[in-house]
């Protein structure tokens, strides 16, 4: 029995998950990119959460109407803090005070149903960095936040080799891209430019 993990990210083309007095999908969301996210939440999966992103969708849910948002709603949710206690204001959900590797190791070990991470940048950069991420799928909209960028899921952490399974253009101009992550080893003789002989 196993299953695999998939970390979805949405960014600016400069990287960043959110930014300073820009709004939510940057402004830039249309039918498309709506639809996507209704089919990716449709599937039978089980949602994965660091204590931080877990506030805020446990609010972004009731605040907002998102087509998708009922679906978050019924999907079964774990969360892993050390600080938030029951009752944790979001249905279906489950706390984990233990360490993340560990945890999602073992259950990719002892589960079939397909486990997704949204945001949570600390906990998708350790996954990362462990090699436990299966699918990296990255939702990139067409902004370049510069200096008002910051969750930044890819800055600062793990080397990786990506291998593009998927490509997908939604709205005309918002990109999906859909990688197979390898932790990045020793660079192969022979590639790269090569220098002039004489």
């Amino acid at each position: 029995m196993s299953t695999t993990f998939t970390v979805d990210f949405f960014c600016s083309v400069d990287g960043y998950g959110s930014a300073v007095n820009w709004p939510g999908y940057w402004g830039k969301e249309g039918p498309e990119v709506r639809e996507d996210r209704v089919r990716t939440f449709a599937q039978d999966q089980v949602l994965v959460f660091g204590a931080t992103t877990f506030r805020l969708f446990r609010e972004f849910v009731v605040e907002y109407d998102e087509p998708y948002y009922a679906r978050m709603n019924e999907l079964p949710k774990i969360v892993f803090s050390s600080t938030l206690e029951e009752p944790l204001g979001w249905q279906n959900s489950t706390v984990l005070d233990e360490d993340a590797v560990a945890a999602i190791e073992r259950l990719k070990r002892t589960t079939d149903v397909p486990m997704r991470s949204h945001g949570s940048i600390s906990l998708n950069r350790a996954l990362l960095a462990a090699g436990l991420v299966d699918r990296l799928e990255i939702m990139m909209f067409p902004a370049v936040t510069g200096r008002a960028g910051r969750e930044a899921l890819l800055h600062g952490g793990a080397e990786l080799d990506l291998e593009l399974v998927e490509s997908t253009v939604l709205d005309g101009r918002t990109q999906k891209l859909v990688y197979v992550p390898h932790l990045h080893g020793e660079v192969p003789e022979g590639v790269g430019p090569r220098r002039r002989t004489a």
